[in-house]
């Protein structure tokens, strides 16, 4: 029995006046698929007049929302910075439960924010569950008696580099030496998160994390940690999403890691701007059974008219440089065929 999944990065529907066009031409891929599982990016909310657009807010029309339907999403992670508020989580939740579209991430309250979202394709139960290490400081986490979003708090140091860490590295007698980065996740926040992948894994066939992290092109060791800690825990497959561009990829434990499929429909961003030319990744699993048989991708852009496009390899060198020369780094290997890009599952 074979099981192909669709993984997106950032769905971002604000602007969206045809819901029938951000995914037109992705119709036969998304069909091809038994699942396809995105990241939200946006609050199906109306707010009034007065809200001024360089507040934070990716606030969509409830009309918009259909886009989802339209174009066969299965279910949305919506544990990220801008589900924020509680008139706009709230909203944007009553308005996927009237879709039909399953979610995860965010709630009423703590528990309902921990909820995944399980689905059913060929016998087997899928189960995905979603969190963010990227969320405002104040009201913004889900509670007890809250609404908010479910997360994984991350720490940083900035540590002075004492010795040497490399031929290339700049020595302490430099005045102006940066420091280095250090990241770790918060262990409880972290024991959390694998208390309930493991508990989704005990009544799943098959589980997959979805996880809001990062800055820029920098894989940090607090997103190796969470991803690791998931797949310990039972994970088959983590994916990452935040910054706006494509990261590397890994395996682990057999497992696929996509740290940073960035964009995926990010027509209007902060301040109502448009987006720019960005490139993002459309990861594809396919399971054997229960197992992970085969894990790729595929760089995505989008045209003027807001549709999100598949992009051939060829024309993504200097891209597929970077993830290729990142993904390196972290100990996994590429393989292209075509125009997709296979992780060597048995490195």
């Amino acid at each position: 029995m074979t099981l192909k999944v669709l993984l997106t990065g950032d769905v971002n529907l604000m602007n969206v006046t045809d819901p029938a066009v951000p995914f037109a031409q992705l119709a036969a891929e998304f069909k091809s698929a038994d699942l396809v599982l995105s990241n939200l990016e946006c609050c199906f909310y109306e707010p009034d007049a007065a809200h001024a657009l360089d507040r934070e807010g990716f606030f969509a029309t409830l009309a918009s929302a259909e886009a989802l339907k339209i174009a066969g999403i299965d279910a949305v992670g919506i544990a990220n910075n801008v589900n924020y508020g509680t008139a706009p989580i709230l909203s944007s939740i009553a308005r996927l439960d009237r879709l039909g579209v399953p979610h995860t991430g965010a709630g009423a309250n703590l528990q309902k924010a921990r909820e995944p979202a399980v689905l059913e394709r060929q016998g087997l139960r899928i189960g995905m569950l979603a969190r963010t290490s990227v969320f405002w400081a104040t009201d913004h986490e889900a509670a007890d008696n809250a609404v908010g979003v479910a997360t994984i708090r991350g720490h940083t140091a900035y540590q002075v580099p004492m010795f040497r860490a490399g031929p290339s590295a700049i020595p302490l007698n430099r005045p102006g030496v940066p420091p280095a980065i250090l990241t770790w996740a918060d262990p409880p926040s972290l024991q959390r998160f694998r208390d309930d992948v493991a508990a989704l894994k005990a009544r799943s066939d098959i589980v997959i994390a979805s996880c809001h992290w990062g800055v820029d092109q920098t894989v940090f060791n607090y997103m190796r940690e969470i991803a690791h800690s998931a797949i310990d825990a039972g994970a088959d497959v983590v994916f990452g999403h935040g910054p706006h561009f494509s990261l590397p990829v890994e395996s682990y434990r057999g497992k696929p890691v996509y740290y940073g499929l960035g964009s995926f429909s990010f027509h209007t961003g902060h301040g109502g701007i448009k987006h720019g030319d960005w490139v993002g990744m459309l990861a594809k699993v396919t399971f054997d059974g229960t197992a992970v048989k085969k894990a790729t991708f595929q760089f995505v852009r989008h045209n003027d008219d807001n549709e999100t496009v598949l992009c051939p390899l060829q024309n993504e060198g200097e891209v597929f440089g970077q993830v290729s020369a990142g993904t390196k780094q972290l100990g996994s290997k590429l393989a292209p065929h075509g125009d997709e890009v296979a992780i060597d599952l048995c490195a």
